[in-house]
């Protein structure tokens, strides 16, 4: 079995979350790199997709919820303290990164007590999604990364997120109904989920050292703050400034 890293970092700010989530990709690790880490309230959206078919625009610019894009496709979520972000970073060809990251959460849900199915783009309890997934591949890399429902409410996703449009197109969200793990009348703490994720990926992909972040990485993330996570455009419409 390998040996992989459990990165422990923590940024207050999403853009820097978002940064340092796409730097452990750029940085191209030898081992798989776990890392777990939670946002402020902010809605995310994929790398191609358009805002104002995926957002309530007017309700978080009433409620000051930043909009922002990460570099990976999938669909469009909210963030905020109550749910888990994990991010797996990959070497070498993985044919099937979804696959992988599927059976982390699986793993990790059925050992916090609840019964999951891999659907489309997650994991499922029935029939609410629970987890969504997402990748994004360089040529030697990649990355995916799930979101865990793990005490947000299912009201409050539900209220800067738009609807299914009535006319779909291929790069829109899929949206399913939600719930958090607290919704399914389980409420085992941020920590024991955490270790839940930890040891399932332990299991699959060997033993992950903790370990902070490396000079490499965090270079590499702020170069991508300004490039990118720090440049309105960005997040607007996907376009880049200048290195």
């Amino acid at each position: 079995m390998t040996t992989g890293s459990d990165v422990r970092a923590a940024f207050t700010d999403p853009a820097e979350n978002l940064a340092f989530d796409e730097a452990l990709l750029r940085v191209a690790p030898e081992s798989p790199v776990l890392w777990l880490w939670r946002n402020p309230v902010c809605v995310v959206v994929g790398r191609g997709q358009r805002i104002a078919r995926e957002v309530r625009i007017e309700e978080c610019a009433r409620d000051g919820v930043p909009v922002l894009r990460r570099a990976s496709g999938g669909g469009t979520v909210f963030h905020d303290p109550g749910n888990l972000n994990v991010t797996l970073v990959l070497p070498g060809p993985t044919d099937r990164p979804l696959e992988t990251l599927g059976q982390v959460m699986s793993a990790a849900v059925d050992q916090l007590g609840l019964v999951p199915r891999i659907g489309d783009r997650g994991l499922f309890v029935g029939d609410a999604k629970l987890c969504g997934f997402a990748v994004f591949r360089t040529k030697g890399v990649l990355l995916a990364h799930s979101t865990l429902l793990v005490e947000t409410s299912a009201s409050l996703v539900g209220r800067y997120l738009t609807s299914a449009p009535p006319d779909p197109r291929p790069l829109d969200s899929h949206r399913s109904p939600v719930a958090s793990l607290a919704e399914h009348g389980l409420r085992p703490g941020f920590p024991a989920v955490e270790a839940a994720v930890r040891a399932a990926a332990s299991h699959l992909l060997g033993t992950l050292v903790p370990r902070p972040p490396t000079a490499a990485e965090l270079a590499r993330q702020r170069s991508l703050l300004h490039t990118r996570y720090h440049y309105p455009s960005w997040h607007a419409d996907g376009a880049q400034r200048a290195a």
